[in-house]
């Protein structure tokens, strides 16, 4: 029996490794005012009919832009980064087939690149991909006038325990189970804590998800002057909206390029549900701020 797309499969994808989707394409994009590529990191638990939502959209949008779609699932939380580096790998050589770093061919032009995140599990999943290439590449040998932008959805926030509780309620329906995970989830919050007291350093899983995100470089091709832009939600029980504001706002006070779009009556990572011209308009209205920066910058050049 055939695989329902939309349940078990994204539409028009294929599947390059665990939770990793890849849609190429027949025609490279010619027009360099338009992303060649789209990396979109999903929220925990993302159900795959619904991060197609997004991968529909971003065809009609762009359709000669090759898509990679990262799925995050619960266990990012627990799981050794050995075993969670592993399972990025195939982002990275999907990366490469796309001519996105050095070893590529040189003869290609650079990517041009949207970045799309989803609430703080898929806000890991990105920074830890930021440090495998940051280890493998080096910033300085990939930042080589990379046109991209950052979208930031739902996140990043803090988090504490009753969020924690509400966000695997959601994702983990089976009672037992979800006693079990949340029981493993609060003996690390715990130990975290009691470890931070006693060493005097950070080293609390959100607070330092929330610092990484203040690195300009987050992902190597990504600088200062990156566009990233926040979408959020007054509504939104997981990720509170003065968390992301300030975290908006600490990053404009380190000078990079950060915009805020505020909803008022969506929930998390649903704003694309009550306002999708607003939210389509927005994710456009960044890439236009990117390809200006370039233009700028190729301008400064030639001078």
């Amino acid at each position: 029996m055939s695989q329902k797309a939309g349940v078990h499969s994204l539409e028009g994808f294929n599947v390059i490794g665990s939770g990793i989707y890849f849609r190429g394409t027949r025609e490279p994009c010619q027009d360099t005012t338009l992303p060649n590529v789209i990396l979109i990191f999903g929220w925990m638990g993302a159900q795959l009919r619904h991060l197609q939502n997004y991968t529909h959209a971003y065809t009609k949008l762009y359709p000669n832009a090759s898509q990679i779609v990262v799925r995050c699932n619960p266990d990012v939380f627990w799981t050794t980064t050995s075993t969670r580096q592993r399972r990025l790998m195939p982002v990275i050589d999907a990366l490469e087939a796309l001519h996105c770093f050095p070893s590529s061919s040189s003869t290609q032009p650079p990517p041009r690149i949207i970045t799309h995140v989803f609430s703080n599990g898929g806000s890991l999943q990105m920074t830890l991909l930021g440090n495998m290439l940051q280890r493998k590449y080096g910033s300085t040998l990939i930042q080589r006038f990379i046109t991209s932008a950052l979208i930031l959805d739902s996140c990043p926030a803090i988090g504490n325990l009753k969020t924690i509780k509400l966000a695997f309620s959601v994702v983990i329906r089976n009672p037992i189970l979800r006693v079990i995970v949340l029981t493993m989830i609060y003996t690390m919050h715990f130990i975290g804590l009691a470890l931070s007291l006693v060493l005097g350093k950070r080293i609390m899983l959100m607070e330092n998800l929330r610092i990484e995100m203040w690195n300009p470089r987050v992902l190597p091709w990504m600088d200062l002057h990156t566009p990233r832009l926040y979408l959020f939600s007054r509504k939104d029980k997981l990720i509170p909206w003065q968390d992301v504001t300030q975290h908006a706002e600490t990053a404009k006070e380190r000078g990079m390029d950060a915009r805020c779009e505020l909803f008022e009556e969506s929930e998390h990572v649903a704003h694309i549900r009550v306002e999708p011209e607003r939210y389509w308009a927005s994710v456009q209205d960044i890439w236009a701020a990117a390809i200006s920066k370039e233009k700028v910058k190729d301008q400064r050049l030639l001078e």
